[in-house]
Parts: C-alpha cells; sequence; structure tokens
C-alpha cells in the first residue's frame, strides 16, 4: 500500500494549483458564479480548454483513446486542487462520472466515440442515476425504456443531475423489461427536458432531467447494476478528494486569520481555545488525507478493497470536511458571515459535498454492510 504521493505526482499536483492560481482565483470563480457570459454555460471555457491542455481530462482515460493513461490516484490529486480553489468546472461530471462509466461497460464503439472527447474537452458528459432528490438507484428507478422498432425511448425523471442542463451527452441508468440498461441521450434530442436548480453551492450546477420518449441508444454492458456500484464508489474517491481540498484551503485560510486578526491586545491565535480548534481542523485533514491515499489505492490496484475504502472516505471525510469548514465561518467572526468573504463558499461546497452521493448515515450503513457488521 502507498500513502504518500511521488514526485512526478506532486510535480502534477504543483502544475494544476499554479494553473488555477492564475486562471482561476477566487475573482474569476466570484465572476463565473454570478454572472457574466459564463454562467449560462456554468464554467468559464477558458479554464476548461486549459485544463484540457494539461491533459487531466483524461488522466483515467487509457492512451490509445487519447488519455493520459494514469490512474485514480493522479485524478485524486487534481480533484483536491479543484476542491481548494472551488473552481467551477463539471471535472466530477464529465472527468470523473462519465468517463468511469463508459470505461465501466462493454461498449467499444461508445467508448472510441465519446471517451477521446471528453478528454479533450470537446465534450462535457455527466450520468444521470440519482431519482428522489438524489438515490442512486442501480435498477434504473422510475425511468423506463422501451424498444420500438429496434429504437430504445426512455421516459422518466432523474434529479439531481451534475452538469445536467448543460452537458453534451448524458448517460442514463433506466429501467427494461430485462433489466437495468445504461443509455446514451444527446443533449439536443427530442423530448429531453432540463432545467437548472437551485442549490445550495453556486459553483457547483445541478439540474432536474425529464424524459418523454426520447430516443437513446443502449450501451452494451453485462451487468449494469455492478457498473452503476463500480461509478458510485469511484466518484465516492474522487469527490473525497475534491472534500480534502477544501478541508485543506479551509485550515489554511482559518490559521492565516487567527495569526493576523487581533482582539483585546493580542492576535487570536494566542488564546488556547482557538488554538486548540485549528490543532483539531489539522488533525481531522490528516486523518482525512491517509483515509483519501488509501482509497485512490485501491481503485488503481485493488479493486476488491474499492467498495470498502469508498464508503469509507465519505463516511469519515465528508463529515470532516463541513467541520473545518463550519470551523473557518465561526473562527473569522462577523466577517466570516459576509458574502464577500469566502468562508461561505467553502461552508456551501462542504455541506453540499457531504449529501451528494448521500447522506452521512448512509455511507455509514452501506460501510458497515460491506465489513457485514
Amino acid at each position: 500500500m502507498k500513502l504518500v504521493l511521488d514526485a512526478e505526482q506532486e510535480d502534477l499536483r504543483a502544475a494544476v494549483r499554479k494553473f488555477l492560481s492564475d486562471k482561476a482565483p477566487s475573482e474569476r470563480v466570484r465572476a463565473v458564479m454570478d454572472g457574466g457570459p459564463e454562467q449560462d454555460l456554468g464554467h468559464d471555457p477558458a479554464v476548461w480548454s486549459g485544463l484540457a491542455a494539461l491533459g487531466v481530462l483524461g488522466l483515467t482515460v487509457p492512451d490509445e483513446l487519447g488519455g493520459a493513461g494514469a490512474g485514480h490516484v493522479e485524478r485524486a490529486v487534481v480533484a483536491e486542487e479543484l476542491g481548494r480553489a472551488l473552481t467551477p468546472v463539471p471535472f466530477l461530471a464529465s472527468a470523473v462520472l462519465a468517463t468511469d462509466a463508459l470505461l465501466a461497460l462493454d461498449d467499444d464503439d461508445a467508448r472510441t466515440e465519446l471517451l477521446p472527447k471528453l478528454a479533450a474537452g470537446e465534450l462535457v458528459g455527466t450520468v444521470a442515476v440519482a431519482e428522489r432528490g438524489g438515490v442512486w438507484d442501480r435498477t434504473g428507478g422510475a425511468t423506463t425504456a422501451t424498444e420500438r422498432d429496434g429504437r430504445w425511448q426512455l421516459t422518466g425523471v432523474k434529479t439531481p443531475v451534475l452538469a445536467g442542463d448543460t452537458a453534451d451527452v448524458v448517460l442514463v441508468v433506466a429501467r427494461t423489461p430485462d433489466g437495468p440498461g445504461w443509455f446514451v441521450v444527446e443533449g439536443g434530442a427530442a423530448g429531453f427536458a432540463r432545467r437548472r436548480l437551485t442549490g445550495l453551492d453556486p459553483t457547483r450546477r445541478v439540474a432536474r432531467l425529464e424524459f418523454a420518449a426520447t430516443p437513446a441508444r443502449r450501451l452494451a454492458t453485462a451487468d449494469a447494476a455492478a457498473a452503476v456500484d463500480l461509478v458510485a464508489d469511484l466518484a465516492a474517491v474522487a469527490l473525497a478528494a475534491e472534500q480534502v481540498g477544501v478541508q485543506a484551503r479551509a485550515m489554511e485560510l482559518t490559521v492565516d486569520y487567527a495569526k493576523v486578526r487581533v482582539q483585546f491586545g493580542r492576535p487570536i491565535g494566542s488564546y488556547q481555545a482557538v488554538k486548540h480548534g485549528c490543532a483539531d481542523m489539522y488533525s481531522a485533514w490528516e486523518h482525512a488525507v491517509s483515509v483519501l491515499r488509501y482509497a485512490a489505492w485501491t481503485a488503481d490496484e485493488e479493486r476488491a478493497e474499492l467498495p470498502v475504502a469508498a464508503a469509507l472516505a465519505q463516511t469519515y471525510i465528508g463529515p470532516a470536511a463541513f467541520t473545518t469548514a463550519t470551523g473557518m465561518v465561526q473562527y473569522h467572526g462577523g466577517v466570516g458571515y459576509t458574502w464577500e468573504h469566502d468562508a461561505h463558499l467553502y461552508y456551501k461546497r462542504a455541506k453540499s459535498a457531504e449529501q451528494l452521493l448521500g447522506s452521512p448515515a448512509q455511507h455509514r450503513a452501506r460501510l458497515a454492510d460491506r465489513l457485514g457488521v
């Protein structure tokens, strides 16, 4: 087991951090979030194309399909940096969910057609599985697929869907007469309606997708339900990496503020209660990094351990990141509650991410089940 990044992975981290510092600082994040031409798109095209040029949108895609042929540890490094910067890009939707779904299925034609474009940033993809407010239903839920004259049509609703309002291709799990199946729906398909939802986190776009006899192409796979489980576990690892990035940056900003904010003639960081709070943040972050590195390692090297590692990552890291973000707001005092300060953005990202793939209670139950408890 390897829990420490090597030199190349540290170089990747440095390159992504520098790029985001230059091209996606807080001011740019707020510009995309609050208005401007990028608001309709949901992200800054220049940042997205820049990430593509760095080769990080296809890290887990094989070389022969236009990717970097790297692994989930490297992708976790990138997700961590995106979380630190709160970068509003559809990385989790396209470079994680859609990419992992195509790799988990058995449809060579779809992989050859879509993966190079996803890796190059030419297409934005996403996965539509959740129904009833976020529950991932491996059976396809209430969304049905019917075949007529050799062509498939989908009917139903999926919500919430990451980047669902702007994605070029959507990979949908639907119920068929012979069990769950995976389908590709083009963004401009007939009978396909999508509506942007107002979420807690203004830096992350989610949508409600409605299918009304929408034309779709069925993807070949031996076990659609198993593919859903794998995609969910790999997404849990990538999301955990993002949460670790949020946690790290919230901690850093809080410690920096505690050094310069003077109260009663002393920096607040000199008071024991604040010292202990910052120490707790650091301890929680150290534990989170270890859990994340283990989970990413299993994704690359020991897939049999991935289900437990993924559930553990979300069980621990999600609440830990939110606790740190909460402390960030509290230790910043009045300024931490203002719109102008970034504290509320980290708080909202931490809370929404904690619930994105299921509640902490659901992750604990999943972990207990996978451990046979």
